[in-house]
């Protein structure tokens, strides 16, 4: 399946899907204008209909900033790929509101790229906090992985080798390498990838997008890279986390969706029932977890940064770039394109 869109005259374009996270928002666009440098860019904002005003801060604050403004909560495949759609970028940046730049991470990004042709997706070093560096690789699950993981094998027994390889909790993120699974709260796409291959899949609300992808980057021999070349802080499930019962059905809704549309786990009937039984109960024992537990989070897993510190997100706040700054690194992107469009509302 190609998807063919309007030509490139940007270097990047940065996607950033935005439900109810309005200061989290705020402090993550400041970072992009004041950090970023030595290319062309865009910043296309797809709002899901946000209660807490994200919309308009984005478009009083940041008039540069291409919004989308739609009348409901897409999911996130679905914001994604309205961002991919309007894009003028030669690659794509897919960017989690509850990031934050600390240094010129696009522009590096956009280099690797660059000098590596035969990546077709890369992403950076995340980072809690804390500056803690927070575990985002992963390998593709075995059935037997999956069960594992359904009796938190890895919290009874944190040194087992399997689920470790699973985790990947020895991985060297000093070190450029290609990976089977990236996490895609900072993850860069080439142009020729989603025009070969398609975009996200949307019939995955929240949970499994960026699994499908890379899954299916990974069946049709395309290459996903890790690179340190930079970092982003990453706050991490900040909109899962406004209403975790919810998530977690659209999780558990999502991994068996996944399992019947992709084979993952296996063709045969049988294991596929088996699958649904095991995701059921992994559901009902993060259910019990939430109700009677004190951590209220989604995702807490293994590389997922201690409660304490991902609650230093409310007080993480980068200082507000200089408008300055924000004008010219837009006015270099802008100035390709001659476009003038800056909010759109969707029906």
């Amino acid at each position: 399946m190609e998807v063919r869109m309007t030509a490139p005259l940007l270097d990047l374009t940065v996607i950033i899907p935005s439900y109810n996270t309005r200061k989290l928002l705020q402090n993550c666009l400041d970072s992009i204008y004041r950090h970023t440098d030595g290319i062309t860019f865009e910043v296309i904002c797809v709002d899901g209909n946000s209660p807490d005003g994200s919309a308009d801060m984005v478009a009083e604050v940041f008039p540069d900033v291409i919004l989308i403004r739609n009348t409901v909560n897409e999911s996130y495949a679905k914001g994604v790929n309205q961002g991919i759609r309007r894009s003028r970028g030669r690659y794509v940046c897919l960017l989690d509101s509850d990031t934050l730049m600390i240094e010129n991470a696009l522009g590096p990004l956009v280099r690797f790229m660059d000098e590596h042709p035969a990546a077709a997706v890369c992403g950076p070093k995340l980072l809690n906090p804390d500056g803690s560096i927070q575990h985002h690789i992963r390998s593709f699950a075995s059935l037997g992985v999956f069960f594992l993981q359904t009796l938190n094998w890895h919290k009874l027994f944190p040194k087992s080798k399997l689920m470790n390889r699973y985790y990947n909790t020895a991985f060297d993120y000093s070190k450029a390498q290609p990976v089977e699974s990236i996490g895609t709260s900072a993850y860069v796409i080439r142009r020729s990838t989603w025009e070969t291959i398609g975009l996200l899949d949307e019939r995955f609300r929240w949970a499994m997008p960026d699994l499908a992808y890379n899954y299916t980057l990974h069946r049709k021999g395309y290459k996903l890279f890790y690179t340190p070349c930079a970092a982003v802080i990453h706050f991490s499930g900040k909109t899962a986390s406004q209403d975790v019962l919810r998530a977690l059905r659209e999780q558990r809704q999502g991994l068996i969706d996944f399992n019947e549309a992709y084979d993952y786990f296996g063709k045969g009937r049988f294991t596929k029932a088996l699958v649904r039984f095991g995701v059921r109960a992994r559901y009902c024992t993060k259910v019990l977890g939430y109700c009677f537990g004190s951590d209220k989070r989604v995702i807490k897993g293994p590389g997922a940064p201690r409660k304490e510190i991902a609650a230093q997100s409310a007080l993480a706040v980068e200082p507000r770039a200089r408008a300055a700054n924000r004008k010219e690194a837009t006015r270099a992107a802008l100035s390709q394109s001659g476009s003038e469009v800056k909010s759109v509302p969707i029906q």
